[in-house]
């Protein structure tokens, strides 16, 4: 009995070590085995999402917080285009119907080439919405057959509890609530600054910016794109941008949050490497996963660098 207990022992000992072992070694390997996705979580409901779906999600909210539209107009954008698309940008549909929306050319909605262009196509179904009287009011399903006039209007209800969780992340409206996991695998690109004395990438990211959230719209608060260079950081290589929504105040709370997790939702396609805001850090590659983590280095404890994250979004591009 003592042999066998001493075996069990033994035993268990080994299967703790290696369980220990195995639990590291999954910290460790994991994030580059599980599917890049990411995930909305507000009041209990939690959304998950593939990349292209979560680019087209976080455009169409922006292009509604760019034009000072309720976080409302967004849920029944993507209540829309969850029914007609998926989510996704496709190049096909029910008789010339195309893109996120399913718009028609033959309905006067645009172009071929425009409806496939997700800006543009967010833009004239926000152009649509704006001329419904009332829509702020309405059921969601309603408005949206308003604009899209479809064959299955009550399809959208289907719809509107994951639009919700969704426009309520990233309007900014739920702070922390939208993270995405990514590799950080892009390959190297230039370091050399262009005019704007940013990488390419990075200034990439200024002019998308810049066309979604333009401060005449509310986007940005004064101040705009700061591009200044600090030795020792990404803004000193050009690989950095702070988009400031001063002074600070709720309201520009929300906004800053609604670019950062934009921002987060691109990060794959734009190749971030840090978005940072209000005390909190989102990282690409194995921490990404992690979410958004407090972000206050203790090397820097104290360093008003630090709180001035809390009055601008800082975002940096890999390498």
């Amino acid at each position: 009995m003592r042999i066998r207990t001493g075996v069990a022992l033994v035993g268990l000992a080994a299967v703790g070590v290696a369980a220990v072992a195995g639990h590291q070694l999954l910290r460790e390997v994991a994030p580059n085995l599980l599917p890049d996705e990411c995930t909305a979580t507000v009041d209990g409901r939690t959304v998950t999402l593939e990349p292209e779906q979560a680019e087209n999600a976080a455009l169409i909210t922006a292009v509604a917080v760019g034009r000072g539209m309720p976080a409302r107009a967004a849920t029944i954008a993507l209540a829309t285009a969850y029914q007609e698309s998926k989510l996704y940008n496709i190049d096909y549909g029910d008789r010339d119907s195309l893109g996120l929306f399913q718009q028609r050319p033959s309905q006067g909605w645009g172009s071929r080439e425009e409806l496939l262009d997700p800006v543009y196509a967010t833009n004239a179904f926000y152009d649509g919405l704006v001329k419904v009287d009332g829509y702020e009011d309405m059921r969601i399903t309603t408005a949206a057959q308003r604009v899209q006039r479809s064959a299955y209007p009550e399809a959208y209800a289907d719809h509107e509890p994951d639009a919700r969780v969704l426009a309520s992340a990233l309007s900014g409206n739920s702070p922390r609530a939208f993270s995405c996991r990514y590799d950080d695998d892009a390959e190297a690109a230039s370091a050399r600054l262009t005019a704007s004395g940013l990488t390419r990438r990075a200034d990439a990211v200024r002019r998308e910016l810049e066309t979604l959230f333009d401060p005449a719209l509310g986007g940005f608060a004064p101040g705009g794109v700061s591009t200044g260079h600090m030795e020792g950081s990404a803004h000193y290589e050009g690989r950095a941008i702070d988009v400031f929504v001063r002074p600070v105040s709720a309201a520009n709370k929300v906004r800053g949050w609604a670019i950062a997790q934009y921002l987060v939702a691109q990060a794959d396609r734009l190749h971030l490497q840090t978005v940072i805001f209000d005390g909190r850090i989102w990282t690409s590659g194995s921490r990404s996963g992690d979410g958004w983590r407090p972000y206050d280095p203790p090397e820097r404890a104290g360093d008003p660098a630090i709180l001035e994250h809390r009055d601008h979004v800082h975002v940096d591009v890999q390498s």
